[in-house]
């Protein structure tokens, strides 16, 4: 996976999660997100293990696995996996791998840390989206 830095606002206003931010919002997280590109086949998180980051595709498709391996949900633009847990458990519920070739925008543990006390209606959307997940 290779990151680069500086994420304008305008790509991550185009994601449902985030409709509802204010504008000083969404450049305090412009300003903590980093751009990700992950190979085809590339597993980005894996089941278990300690959420680090929260990931948001912007292009390409990924799997969601079960314990066993098997595809679950496909995941497409738009699409966010790892708020739970970077928000709720700690751990990862399920893995994911890279159908195709992906950018991801990312949002480090630590940077959504540093900015967390500044973009309170992100952190409500996140979690609420985290716990509609966890309950399935």
């Amino acid at each position: 996976m290779a990151r680069s830095a500086s994420v304008d606002k305008s790509r991550i206003a185009a994601f449902s999660v985030f409709a509802d931010l204010p504008a000083p919002e969404l450049n305090e997280l412009a300003g903590a997100m980093s751009e990700v590109e992950v190979e085809a086949s590339a597993k980005v998180i894996t089941l278990d293990d300690y959420g680090t980051a929260i990931f948001f595709i912007e292009q390409g498709e990924a799997d969601v696995l079960t314990d066993s391996g098997e595809a679950s949900q496909a995941l497409g633009p738009g699409d966010t996996f790892g708020e739970i847990a970077l928000l709720l458990t700690g751990q990862r519920t399920a893995s994911v791998v890279a159908r195709t070739p992906m950018r991801l925008l990312s949002l480090s543990g630590q940077d959504f840390e540093r900015i967390r006390a500044h973009v309170p209606e992100l952190e409500r959307s996140l979690r609420q989206l985290g716990l509609e997940r966890a309950a399935r």
